[in-house]
């Protein structure tokens, strides 16, 4: 059990319909802290014939809801905002003990989830139309913007509690209902989401969270459904690209945040700890596990032995742990693949010629700690070049020119984040605009938030999330045009 003030926090059911309800079939499955591996809940197993009584609840729901004005939305959304800052720290335990990042962090993300809702709060009241100049004398052509309907929101582990409220905040801004699929290494999080949106008076049908270890098929039965009008998924790119393909023949609107390999590139005329605590913030932030961090980082071959040791010393300081533990920085890895994957990208590393400046391979997989790492010789011919890394290790490229690392970097077909670190302003505008990225950190290893726009290009994704373009994934435009006007 998790050491709550506000145990009824604490849900172990899926959320439909008002009701905390378990499966048809009574299955569960169980969720675990990865530090440990200690049992924490038995979660409702929902299976593919659970799913539709949950999009006819969001259809008779939307209806109503969509009828509220954007001020009464409004006033809802800012009591749920308030509600999570008033848990949060509750709500920070409950995603160290399922997800394992250290408190301080954990406490981060519960505050930058709810900002979002601030955020949209307040947006709700700013879905503006237009009026066009008539293409007649007898016409006139006004635009207005409607809630587009039924949203199935799929979230993955990594950020638990942030990932819903960037995704449900604006679909309920805009008066749509929602249907939210929690990963199942994570579902508690977002079952304490829903008991305070309960309390914050969402009516009933409006916010729904399915719990399930069948993936596959719960999505296809989402997918497949012509009352599901619009689907928003953070996670993997191949799943991503299979949840596009199903939503095809009912033609969905999407957003999809998939995956990353992020540059972070230093040029010789950074300041060197400046960069350093840069890279160390974008690297090592949740032990590595953000699509958004450092995958790749190159430094220009002038300074690369200078930026080398004093990373390395920067980052010898970063203690390893439980996430409640004082000064613990980087927690466990989410599960025992997690490690396997990571280390495998060191065996090819260390096969093809790079070598171990810090850390070292975690020799076990029951405990999945694993120490910050940091390599260097890294060549182009390394997985780590094109594969998203997911974990604490920092491999390191040199290179010479502005041109060079331009093209190195655009060399994936992920277009998430980059980042670099310079100070001539030409080089800056000409590197920023050159970078096939949808975000460019340029002095900061640090870029999200929810006044800017969070999304991808190429096979990152599409749509955006956050700051008042993250509306429009929740609305249609209507043009209505008026005739016989004397």
């Amino acid at each position: 059990m998790i050491n709550l003030e506000n145990t009824a926090l604490f849900k172990d059911k899926a959320y439909i319909d008002g009701i905390w309800k378990s499966a048809q079939n009574g299955k569960t499955f169980v969720v675990t802290n990865p530090y440990n591996q200690q049992e924490l809940a038995q979660v409702s197993d929902f299976g593919p014939e659970d799913i539709p009584p949950v999009i006819k609840a969001a259809e008779s729901a939307f209806h109503i809801w969509k009828k509220k004005t954007a001020a009464e939305r409004a006033i809802i959304l800012r009591k749920w905002y308030e509600l999570q800052i008033e848990h949060a720290e509750d709500l920070a335990r409950i995603l160290t003990t399922e997800q394992g990042k250290p408190f301080p962090e954990a406490l981060g993300e519960i505050k930058y989830g709810a900002s979002f809702v601030e955020w949209f709060a307040e947006e709700a009241k700013r879905v503006y139309g237009d009026v066009i100049p008539g293409h007649g004398e007898d016409k006139r052509i006004v635009v207005i913007k409607q809630p587009i309907g039924v949203v199935v929101a799929i979230t993955p582990w990594n950020f638990p509690n942030a990932m819903i409220t960037r995704k449900v905040a604006p679909a309920l801004a805009a008066g749509c209902s929602v249907v939210i699929k929690p990963s199942e290494e994570t579902p508690l999080s977002a079952l304490a989401l829903a008991v305070l949106a309960e309390k914050a008076g969402i009516p009933k049908g409006v916010f729904n969270i399915v719990t399930t270890t069948d993936s596959a098929n719960v999505g296809k039965v989402l997918t497949d459904s012509p009352v599901v009008k619009k689907l928003s998924f953070t996670g993997s790119t191949p799943v991503g690209k299979q949840l596009m393909r199903q939503s095809a023949d009912t033609v969905k609107k999407i957003s999809l945040e998939l995956g990353g390999n992020a540059p972070f590139i230093v040029f010789d005329d950074a300041v060197l700890e400046e960069a350093v605590q840069g890279a160390i913030a974008s690297k090592y932030r949740n032990a590595g596990q953000t699509c958004v961090c450092a995958n790749r980082i190159y430094v220009q071959e002038g300074i690369y032995d200078a930026f080398v040791a004093l990373f390395t010393e920067e980052v010898r300081k970063l203690k390893v742990g439980n996430g409640f533990e004082e000064g613990v920085e980087i927690g466990p890895l989410i599960n025992s693949k997690a490690v396997q994957k990571v280390n495998s990208l060191i065996d090819d590393a260390l096969e093809k010629g790079g070598k171990i400046k810090l850390g070292a391979k975690s020799e076990s997989n029951e405990n999945t700690l694993f120490q910050p790492t940091i390599m260097s010789d890294v060549t182009s011919e390394m997985k780590f070049a094109k594969e998203e890394i997911f974990g604490p290790v920092a491999p390191i490229f040199k290179f010479k020119t502005d041109e060079e690392v331009i093209e190195a970097a655009n060399n994936t077909e992920y277009g998430l984040a980059s980042y670099f670190y310079g100070n001539n302003m030409n080089r800056v505008w000409k590197v920023a605009e050159g970078l096939e990225y949808g975000m460019v950190g340029i002095n900061t290893g640090m870029i999200s938030t929810a006044v800017a726009p969070f999304g991808g290009i190429k096979e990152s994704g599409n749509g955006r999330e956050g700051s008042k373009y993250g509306m429009d994934d929740f609305l249609e435009i209507k043009y209505l045009c008026f005739g016989g006007v004397q």
